[in-house]
């Protein structure tokens, strides 16, 4: 343990020097206690003390050396003893080793896993480790970590090198887990029963378990050790399993049988069947149990029986049923019955019920529901299949949808023949094309399962089989002989069956078919054993030549060929009825400035290109294909006229690719591998194939499919027979990866640093980055080629390491180291004493920072260069008031620097005069935020308060703090303000400072004058005040007016000199400064005056009738409104408010002219007449 210290080197005016330094863990009274002098520590402690550092060593560690060490020194000052708390926590532990699984990777051939030696403490030092598989040293292994293939039986431990006798415990995977059923006895429903699953294995297992015929991966019963059954019901009974699995391995125990036998109450009547759905196979035999139960008053069961046929109360014992005879027995014990049929058929499958009729009238009972059986036929089927160059293998099953019970023997038959010795559910046999295999249950040969064969070549049919003309209906047959039945594909010859099936179906159907559809077509079938080809079946389509057109169709526009293959394009060609002969005809791929090269004078196609041309069709041909021959072929033909020319567009795009090795199939456990030569392209014909292994030729491997055995070592390649020039690239497993640093010089922080993985592997290798984290689970990092640092970072540093796989193997490289330079980090200043400090005493600044290499530290005062040096250490020897202020270090190396934050040097004195300030120290606008500023340099610091001017300092202080802030300052806090700072050293006054506020208008008051009631012709002056700095300029309006456009008036004042009755309404005004403006409340404004000229109608207007209602109304503009009253010749007839005077039956009396007065306290005035001229009938 090391640690630094420091401390003032002179203090109260004398220099202080350290007398005794000591670690210590205990404390005796108040005395701390040397570690040298502890007996328990005796010769097991050295110190190592050197330039204010110390190092503590404690050899041969205790569990009881556990515990808190602080280190503590003692100097020549009066109360100069210090102890650095807290100190340095030690945790001693056993060594409790451990290995625990890193990673695991599962690859195709092998498992791999990468192992870490594990302690609880992190261990101190580069130690090396040893360890062992299977109790035996693994060679070359030192490191903490260890990589290797295990299998389900290895185990693995480690030690700590010359520590060999502390190995840590094995890790092993997980052995066959036992289970076992407690009470051992009988087991009755209601009763405790709890099952245990148990296993070796180290890490410990976990458990699963499950009952037999549940889905494991959905219904876990439990997922602890014992899966307990509080109270067992006859439901539980059945079979259970459970599954032990750690980190490495998984296993499944055997199935353990639980059957709850069913306790009879005394007043029940009940059937308990023990399955409630049995599924069985046709011919075999199988049991259906049940117990049954009855109140106790009953003496005894006269009759007990299965049915499943019941008709009007009339139950039929199944011992009694024809279809069941000679198949059906009865075991009766006490209060169960069991059912067994014999030699099940399919038509058995029924719901079974079991009755039962006691000595009582009604003591007659059926348990509902009943037992559900299902029986199927046994089928063949494909459990795996293996196509070898000469023949073909296959793992065939003897299958039931339902689960058999007991150990089943069966009888195997190939093409009807017995096979000898075969007596398994499954059968591994080589086959051919015409075989058939079939199968049945041991002493029930007679139900023996439809036979399963493969595929035979499918035959071919078109439809019509005349003559195919263009636009007509064709159908195109698939049909071949299987079962399991075949799943057809159609194909057109030198398409990519991979990618682009015609058709799915057994049958190919062009409702309109074209002259581009000619061409040959196959059709491939396949079932689980086999795929099989047609025989290629060719569509020629008649093409209905018009009289004036030009046309080339080809019957093919994609073609995808294998490289070292031939290939054949063919077109047909058409040109109009006036054309008498064609002069020439040939394919191109090149054109230049209307200049069409032939592909036979085309030196890259030299002795390789044959045309078959005939009646207005031409084939080209390509022989020794080559993947520069991908192009687009296009057809040109030239007549005997001047412009009878013609290429046809856009022409047959040909695709050559090369072979390729593919893996088929692989068994990990053998290393064995089924190799595919594959293109992408399905060659035309039947290939032969030669086979490489190593380099050299596989003999009697002539198929596209090779089974071979392989070593990481080994490598694979193929060719077409006749073209073993151009065989396929190697095949190979990967690989011990390489791995690189980019740049491979010194890495420097926020550099961008490339890892490289690289390996040599064929199909090309995946790979995953991990860091070696230790006491960490490990992610990883990136699974690309490269492990990219954009801007790489200290805590980037450390090891790394890569893992390389493909289809075939899985490897992982060494380790690479990477150490990240870096400039220094978060540079920290203290001060010491860190408590007040008083002039002319001592004072150290140290500065200390997190870098790589290490740094060099300066000094700044308010950044003025004071010192610089490695110990990063600033001495005052004696300070002074001078020397206050704020320090901070600088911290560099070649990488880089920084600086620390600063650390205030605090010398205490009286405040200096203050100095005051305003914010913002522009116009101060009412409403504005305004903060006055009072400082003063002192220590300790001033406190500050600010008073107004005649304002009383005593008792009226507008603050206590250094700032005197307006949020939103008024016109009334204009003034002049000063303030006082103050500490217990003095107090000083600042000048004064004067704050003018100005302010946008307040809301304008309006009044009229005069206040009286207004008459109309009279004086009237509105007036609109308003507070304002700087004062305000008035606007007044009328409501409804527009005040952009139509003020009234532009003064304080608005007068009328004569008002008129159309002034009345309401008016405002505004008050506005460059601050602002402010809008008034309305003032209503009501002239009052004399009725004007009255208006007179009679209704209706049109002829009046003698006896008819007519109605005169009269109206007028008054304020306040006008009384109303009607003449007729001058004669006074009715005074009213209404104006209206109504005859509700006119005579001819009425007849004459009206008038009407209209009238105010302020006027009069009459209308003008109205004639009301009644019609009479003439009476005799």
């Amino acid at each position: 343990m090391s640690c630094t210290y420091t401390y003032p080197s002179r203090f109260n005016n004398h220099d202080t020097t350290v007398k005794e330094t000591f670690w210590f863990a205990k404390m005796n009274g108040n005395e701390h206690v040397d570690l040298k002098t502890d007996p328990e520590y005796s010769s097991r402690v050295q110190y190592n003390c050197v330039n204010n550092n110390c190092n503590l060593r404690i050899t041969d560690l205790r569990e009881s050396d556990s515990a808190e060490y602080k280190f503590r020194f003692i100097t020549n000052q009066e109360g100069g003893k210090y102890s650095g708390s807290p100190g340095v926590t030690l945790t001693v532990k056993d060594a409790d080793l451990q290995v625990r699984v890193d990673s695991l990777h599962v690859y195709p051939s092998e498992l791999w896993a990468v192992l870490m030696c594990h302690s609880s403490c992190l261990l101190p030092g580069p130690l090396r480790y040893v360890w062992y598989k299977n109790g035996r040293i693994i060679q070359g292994q030192a490191s903490s970590y260890c990589s290797d293939s295990f299998t389900p039986t290895d185990s693995f431990s480690c030690a700590v090198e010359g520590h060999e006798n502390s190995r840590s415990p094995p890790l092993y995977p997980v052995r066959v887990p036992s289970v076992s059923v407690s009470p051992s006895a009988e087991i009755v429903e209601g009763s405790s029963v709890t099952l245990t699953c148990s296993s070796d294995a180290n890490p410990a297992a976990n458990y699963t378990w499950y009952k037999k015929n549940g889905d494991p991966d959905l219904q876990p019963l439990s997922k602890e050790p014992q899966l307990v059954f509080r109270s067992i019901q006859s439901s539980d009974s059945g079979e259970y399993y459970c599954t032990a699995e750690n980190e490495l391995w998984g296993k499944m125990s055997k199935y353990i049988y639980i059957n709850v036998k069913l306790i009879q109450g005394q007043d029940d009547w009940g059937v308990t069947y023990s399955s409630t759905e049995i599924c069985a196979l046709k011919g075999s035999t199988v049991d259906m149990s049940c117990t049954y139960t009855y109140p106790s008053t009953v003496q005894r069961v006269e009759n007990r029986f299965w049915f499943i046929k019941e008709s009007k109360d009339v139950y039929t014992d199944l011992r009694t049923d024809p279809e069941y005879s000679g198949r059906v027995q009865y075991n009766f014990g006490n209060n169960d019955c069991t059912l067994r049929i014999t030699d099940l058929r399919e038509s058995d499958s029924a719901e079974y019920k079991f009755r039962f009729l006691t000595t009582q009238p009604d003591g007659k009972h059926s348990g509902l529901p009943g037992v559900t059986l299902t029986v199927k036929d046994l089928q063949v089927r494909v459990n795996s299949l293996h196509v070898y160059p000469s023949e073909l293998w296959a793992e065939l099953k003897c299958h039931s949808s339902c689960l058999l019970r007991g150990r089943l023997h069966y009888v195997w038959y190939k093409n009807g023949q017995i096979i000898q010795g075969q007596t398994s559910s499954y059968y591994s046999v080589y086959f051919t094309p015409t075989d058939s295999f079939s199968c049945a249950v041991e002493g029930h040969e007679n139900f023996r399962c439809p036979p399963l064969y493969p595929l035979r070549v499918p035959s071919v049919s078109v439809s019509p089989s005349a003559e195919i003309v263009e636009g007509s209906s064709v159908t195109l047959t698939c049909s071949s002989d299987a079962n399991p039945a075949a799943k057809y594909t159609w194909y057109k010859k030198n398409g990519d069956p991979d990618l682009h099936p015609l058709s799915k179906e057994p049958q190919l159907v062009f409702s309109s078919i074209q002259s581009s559809d000619s061409g040959e077509y196959y059709c491939t079938a396949e079932n689980d054993l086999q795929r099989m080809m047609s025989k290629h079946i060719s569509i020629d389509v008649k093409l209905i030549q018009g009289q004036d057109d030009w046309g080339v169709t080809y019957s093919s526009t994609e073609i995808c060929a294998l490289k070292g293959s031939t290939v054949d394009m063919s077109c047909t060609y058409t040109y109009p009825s006036t054309v008498q002969r064609v002069e020439n005809r040939f394919w191109f791929i090149k054109e230049r400035n209307k200049v069409y090269t032939d592909l036979r004078t085309d030196p890259e196609y030299s002795s390789r290109v044959q045309y078959n041309c005939v009646n207005n069709s031409c084939s080209l041909r390509i022989t020794d294909l080559r993947e520069s021959d991908s192009a687009k072929y296009k057809f040109r033909f030239i007549t005997d006229q001047e412009s009878g020319k013609y290429s046809g567009l856009p022409g047959v795009t040909l695709s050559v690719k090369d072979l390729q090795v593919r893996v088929n199939r692989l068994q990990a456990s053998t290393r064995w591998a089924e190799l595919k030569c594959h293109s992408s392209c399905l060659p035309p014909g039947r290939l032969h194939y030669v086979w490489y292994k190593n380099g050299r030729i596989i003999q009697g491997q002539t198929s596209s499919y090779c089974s071979v055995s392989f070593t990481p070592t080994d490598s694979f390649s193929c060719a077409v027979e006749g073209h073993e020039n151009f065989r396929s690239p190697p095949l190979y497993p990967v690989r011990v990866p390489s791995v690189s640093v980019s740049p491979s010089a010194e890495i420097v922080e926020g550099s961008s640093v490339t890892l490289t993985c690289s390996s040599d592997a064929n199909p090309a290798a995946k790979y995953t980055w991990y860091k070696n984290k230790r006491n960490a689970d490990r992610q990883p990092f990136s699974k690309e080629p490269q492990l990219h640092f954009g801007s790489i970072q200290s805590s980037d540093s450390g090891e790394y390491y890569c893992t390389a796989e493909n289809e075939l193997w899985g490897k992982m490289s060494k380790y690479i180291s990477i150490d990240v330079k870096y400039a220094p980090k978060s540079a920290t200043a203290s001060v010491s004493p860190s408590a007040e400090i008083v002039e002319d005493s001592s004072v150290t600044l140290t500065c200390c920072s997190d870098a790589n290499p290490a740094a060099n530290y300066t000094w700044y005062k308010e950044k003025q260069k004071l010192l610089r040096g490695q110990r990063g250490i600033y001495d005052f020897s004696s300070i002074s008031s001078e020397d206050r202020g704020n320090y901070s270090c600088k911290s560099e190396n070649q990488y880089g620097e920084i600086m620390s934050s600063s650390v205030s040097v605090d010398v205490q004195y009286a405040p200096r005069l203050p100095s005051v300030s305003v914010s913002p120290s522009a116009e101060i606008v009412e409403g504005s935020s305004v903060t006055l500023t009072c400082s003063s340099d002192a220590n300790p610091a001033a406190k500050y308060t600010w008073y107004k001017e005649n304002g009383d300092p005593d008792l009226q202080p507008l603050s206590k703090e250094p700032q005197l802030v307006f949020s939103s300052i008024q016109s009334s806090d204009s003034g002049e303000y000063y303030c006082t700072a103050e500490n217990e050293l003095g107090r000083r006054t600042s000048e004064y400072i004067y704050i003018d506020v100005k302010y946008a208008p307040k809301l304008p008051s309006v009044s009229v004058s005069p206040s009286a009631e207004i008459v109309e012709g009279s004086s009237v002056t509105l007036t609109c005040s308003s507070d304002a700095n700087p004062a305000a300029n008035y606007t007044w309006y009328k409501k409804n007016g527009d005040p952009d456009r139509h003020p009234l008036s532009k003064e304080p004042q608005l007068v009328f000199s004569s008002i008129q009755s159309s002034d009345s309404g309401e008016y405002y005004c505004t008050a506005e400064n460059e601050l602002g403006s402010r809008t008034s409340e309305y003032i209503s404004i009501d002239v009052t005056y004399a009725p004007k000229l009255p208006s007179v109608s009679v209704s209706p207007s049109a002829e009046i009738v003698e006896g008819s209602s007519v109605t005169l109304t009269c109206s007028s503009d008054a304020n306040p409104a006008a009384n109303y009253t009607w003449y007729k010749k001058k004669q006074k007839l009715l005074r009213g408010q209404t104006g209206i005077y109504h005859f509700s039956s006119i005579s001819s009396e009425d007849r004459g002219n009206y008038s009407c007065k209209s009238e105010n306290q302020y006027g009069e005035i009459m209308s003008s007449s109205v004639s009301v001229d009644v019609q009479c009938e003439y009476k005799i």
